[in-house]
């Protein structure tokens, strides 16, 4: 005979959110991880939008730089999705893409996880962005994407 289960223990059960197992990428790659501090954070703890931002700026200039072969500069940033708050001793990862390559620009597809709470670790993910780089030569003009390498 099971005992019965007071109103207030099922409602409180029920009332507690649950955690969707969410998981780092393993088929994109780990451009960039980064602890934000107290000085990128405002009043309330948040990590300042435009902090992360420029962390994705990097973020994407690497994968970027890896095609691009040589000197770039950020073109556009065609999307930029906040979908979480990130918190000062978040650990934040960026996994890059490559979306498109063209004759002198490069796209790339960023995905912005934050691992939170060492205690009881869980991982969300915070940021999607799209960005597009322009590879350019000294004088900062647009220059050619060379070929990939051949096997």
């Amino acid at each position: 005979m099971t005992e019965p289960t007071s109103p207030t223990a099922a409602t409180a059960a029920q009332s507690v959110p649950q955690r969707s197992e969410v998981r780092l990428p393993d088929d994109k790659a780990l451009v960039l991880r980064v602890m934000p501090m107290p000085a990128d954070a405002n009043g309330n703890g948040d990590v300042f939008g435009g902090w992360i931002m420029a962390q994705a700026d990097l973020a994407g200039a690497v994968a970027c730089h890896r095609v691009a072969r040589g000197r770039i500069t950020t073109v556009a940033v065609n999307q930029f999705i906040f979908k979480q708050p990130v918190s000062v001793g978040d650990v934040l990862s960026f996994y890059a893409e490559i979306t498109r390559v063209g004759r002198t620009s490069v796209s790339v597809h960023l995905e912005v996880y934050a691992e939170r709470n060492p205690a009881d670790p869980h991982i969300v993910k915070v940021t999607e962005a799209d960005l597009t780089y322009v590879a350019i030569d000294r004088d900062g003009k647009p220059r050619p994407i060379p070929a990939p390498a051949t096997a």
